[in-house]
């Protein structure tokens, strides 16, 4: 297949430097690249591998592996002959194996009698590119096999009957977008550099965009063939830019602007500081100078930096250009204002004072206690303010509280996507032994076939079949009661607290998250299922409480977002809690058979009892009971970390 040529591509500058970078000096430890659908993330990453040079590797190896270094059957003769071989591009799939990554038992000689390895791709990709799409939805055991080998230029593989070590010195480029879910903190530092891609908004922009893609699709041999100039000239500045690499400088003045600045931006570890050095010098040699300047480092930084800046998983507020450049100028930022109050669970009230004693914390109409003489169901008055929006609306900050652990459980073990909120024993789990397998009709769902082999050899014809133990992540479908009485004592500020510490729990988890909000007659999705957790935050803190309570809408609508998702992957268990004050008339019992629903739809339901003060009418347990679900109460403050 023809590669989109890489100086073609137009709009994604930092996109093409960090790929450069990478080329240039592979240590600094590959690229992540963020952004939406149709913004040349592929096209960029293929285009790439066409201008790599070729590579002396040993003529009669299977694999790119040169004279002297480690290949997977051993080390290669010093005087192997050579021949030149393309640098690879190499595709990581989603549905991989660890077996297939890193290699195993070659099964075809193992019928033999014979021990012998078979080499995965991380052994295809020496010396070329490691390409990885969708990234974030890649199995975390996999993630963390291609980083390890990323950062140390060694693939070590212990595995059934199979103890090898080769080299693995690969550029390793992953792309993703995050309205499919984020990668774990961790994991995200492992990436060297990393890169937001935007769709371009000049419309002239996106024309030459278009222009050039039509001309591809219709003649993509004559494409190539006119920017074959430009192609060459970027291959060649690639290949200068690596011989001159080690003779480029990094003064100590840069290298103390490099780490003055991670300092400043409260940067973990020492990660970012070494790839931004890196990335400097591979700038530098790109350009042609002996020497690092401070503009290398601006460049370097903005690259190096990007993805580790964020140190809430809520927050999607990365930092803006200024920020790093003062940090980078040595400046200390005094006197500037604080962007916005500290808000969220962990945060308390976000730094908003009390209401005064008879204010928004008190009763209707001033009163003291929880409000309990207002009527069920109908609207509770608010005083005004600038965060009202409408007659009998409110809006309060988080207040810190979070869920008992119980509520966040799922019981069993079950067959869904790789995470860890619940126990899984499904194929994609990690195996961790073999048994002799018992199966109906002489059917085996999960033959272990290496276990089974070895058993043969040793005279034992029973098939053995996996012992599997890992962890699923779940749909959790947040429904939240925003009507008028949540508003007394706060209860919605402190169930938004709860909420926020769900999200960071789900987070950390890998869930699937959707979150509902019923009032004033209706109820609403305010988060869909998928959503990037920093917008399900905002949609959170941007809840208002007033109107009636349509808790049986609610319910349905939940119901409808576990079937649907249930469709969509019936693998994945799902987890409903609601929070509610359960203060609604049910007369006709529509409340309680939507409850119903909700329990038979969901795999497990858990209700959150909002209500507290001195007189309770204890509605939400009769909610619990007709959902068949467990009865929980919020706990104050911010969660301490815990392990499910």
């Amino acid at each position: 297949m023809t590669a989109y040529p890489l100086s073609a591509v137009v709009g994604q500058e930092a996109l093409v430097e960090a790929l450069l970078v990478n080329a240039v000096s592979p240590e600094v430890g590959g690229v992540l690249v963020r952004g939406e659908r149709g913004t040349a993330k592929s096209t960029a990453v293929r285009g790439l591998a066409a201008l790599l040079a070729a590579v002396d590797a040993a003529r009669d190896g299977g694999f790119a592996f040169a004279p002297g270094e480690r290949a997977p059957d051993g080390p290669v003769a010093a005087d192997a002959p050579t021949a030149p071989r393309a640098a690879a591009l190499v595709e990581l799939p989603l549905g991989a194996t660890l077996d297939r990554l890193v290699g195993a038992l070659d099964l075809g000689r193992a019928l033999a009698g014979e021990r012998a390895f078979e080499p995965g791709l991380l052994a295809r990709a020496h010396r070329g590119i490691l390409y990885v799409d969708e990234v974030n939805l890649l199995a975390d055991h996999l993630v963390d096999a291609v980083l390890d080998a990323a950062a140390s230029g060694v693939a070590r593989v212990e595995r059934e009957a199979v103890s090898v070590e080769h080299d693995a010195r690969f550029l390793l480029v992953g792309t993703m977008n995050p309205e499919e879910g984020e990668l774990r903190p961790q994991l995200l530092d492992r990436f060297g550099l990393g890169v937001d891609v935007t769709t371009p908004t000049d419309p002239a922009q996106r024309a030459e965009i278009v222009r050039r893609r039509l001309a591809f699709e219709h003649d993509p041999a004559g494409f190539v063939a006119r920017w074959a100039g430009a192609e060459r000239e970027l291959a060649v500045r690639i290949a200068a830019a690596r011989e001159r690499l080690t003779g480029v400088g990094l003064p100590e003045r840069e290298l103390a602007r490099i780490t003055g600045a991670c300092a400043k931006l409260e940067v973990d570890g020492v990660r970012g500081d070494i790839v931004t050095a890196r990335a400097a010098r591979a700038l530098a040699a790109l350009e042609g100078a002996t020497e690092v300047d401070a503009e290398h480092v601006r460049r370097a930084a903005a690259l190096a930096l990007a993805h580790r800046r964020r140190r809430d998983p809520l927050d999607d507020r990365r930092g803006d250009e200024g920020e790093l450049e003062r940090a980078l100028e040595g400046e200390q930022g005094d006197g500037e204002p604080d962007p916005e109050p500290p808000s969220g669970g962990a945060g308390g009230n976000g730094g908003a004072p009390e209401p005064p004693s008879g204010g928004q914390g008190a009763g209707a109409g001033g009163a003291p206690g929880d409000g309990s003489a207002t009527p069920v169901g109908e609207e509770r008055e608010a005083p005004g303010g600038d965060d009202q929006r409408a007659a009998g609306e409110r809006r309060d900050p988080p207040s810190a509280a979070h869920l008992p652990l119980r509520a966040l459980t799922l019981a069993g073990a079950g067959q869904g996507p790789a995470g860890r909120r619940a126990r899984s024993a499904s194929p994609g789990a990690g195996s961790i032994d073999a048994r002799p397998a018992v199966a109906a009709a002489g059917a085996i769902d999960d033959l272990a076939v290496v276990a089974t082999l070895q058993a043969r050899l040793a005279g034992d014809d029973t098939p053995r079949e996996h012992v599997r133990a890992g962890r699923e992540s779940a749909l959790l479908c947040l429904v939240v009661d925003a009507s008028g009485s949540m508003g007394a004592r706060r209860r919605l500020a402190r169930a938004k607290g709860a909420l926020l510490e769900v999200l960071r729990d789900a987070y950390a988890r890998r869930d699937r998250i959707a979150i509902v909000a019923f009032r004033d007659g209706d109820a609403r999705t305010v988060a869909a299922p998928g959503a990037p957790v920093e917008q399900a935050a905002a949609a959170v803190r941007d809840l208002a409480t007033g109107g009636r309570t349509p808790l049986a809408a609610g319910l349905a609508a939940a119901e409808r977002i576990v079937r649907r998702e249930t469709v969509r992957d019936p693998r994945r268990r799902s987890v409903a809690i609601v929070l509610t004050d359960g203060r609604v008339a049910d007369a006709g019992g529509e409340v309680r058979a939507a409850a119903a629903r909700l329990g038979r739809a969901a795999s497990t339901v858990h209700v959150v009892d909002t209500e507290e003060g001195r007189v309770r009418l204890g509605l939400a347990a009769d909610l619990a009971t007709a959902a068949g679900a467990g009865l929980h109460a919020l706990c104050p403050g911010p969660a301490s970390r815990r392990a499910a």
